[in-house]
């Protein structure tokens, strides 16, 4: 698929990486740090620029995610999940990725729509949540905004930085996905710990 992917980046230039990035927002399993690292390294090569590739992924990245509020909005949880159960293995997907984005969603509410564009795989699934919610769509067009756009640029410039050596990127983007968990989690936690703090404190006070 890698090849692929390099081969019609290289024929499309610009309009490949936005069509691509699109397509990667409601198939995950198109990596989009192949296309970003990849976009990247044919800066120094190719007449392209950083401003260029980080726009055109940007806007893909905004299309696909609406295209999946769409789809959430008229798909509720459960038949989301059934039809994943069927049709997700070609895909690359499981019933539990959808409820681990609903999960994020209940969690966060709408800034998971930017914390979840950090992270692989979740980072498209968390727009089906916010359409089904109806969530407001100037706010989740701003928050998928910026966080595509902060995603983008940094795996652009990275690509840009390592130069031949991009591929290399791709299979470290593991690390950085655990890294982000472990950073929610704390976030979860800390929440969690400082609501029942400030809780239990009122309850003093009345007393």
């Amino acid at each position: 698929m890698e090849n692929w992917i390099t081969d019609f980046m290289n024929d499309w230039g610009y309009f490949g990486i936005f069509l691509l990035i699109a397509l990667e927002n409601i198939f995950p399993p198109i990596p989009s740090e192949v296309i970003l690292t990849f976009g990247g390294f044919m800066t120094t090569q190719t007449d392209m620029n950083i401003t260029g590739v980080v726009i055109a992924s940007t806007l893909g990245s905004v299309a696909g995610a609406v295209a999946l509020y769409a789809i959430g909005a008229v798909m509720k949880q459960d038949r989301m999940e059934r039809l994943i159960e069927k049709r997700g293995k070609w895909l690359r997907l499981k019933k539990e990725d959808v409820g681990k984005a609903y999960g994020w969603f209940d969690r966060f509410g709408k800034w998971a729509v930017f914390l979840c564009r950090l992270v692989p795989l979740v980072r498209s699934l968390i727009s089906i949540p916010a359409g089904s919610v109806r969530m407001n769509l100037g706010s989740f067009l701003l928050l998928t905004t910026l966080g595509s756009l902060l995603w983008n640029t940094v795996l652009t410039y990275i690509g840009s930085a390592v130069g031949e050596s991009w591929e290399s990127v791709v299979g470290q983007l593991d690390v950085f996905s655990n890294v982000i968990y472990v950073i929610l989690g704390v976030l979860v936690v800390g929440g969690a710990a400082f609501f029942f703090w400030k809780r239990s404190r009122g309850a003093k006070s009345e007393s």
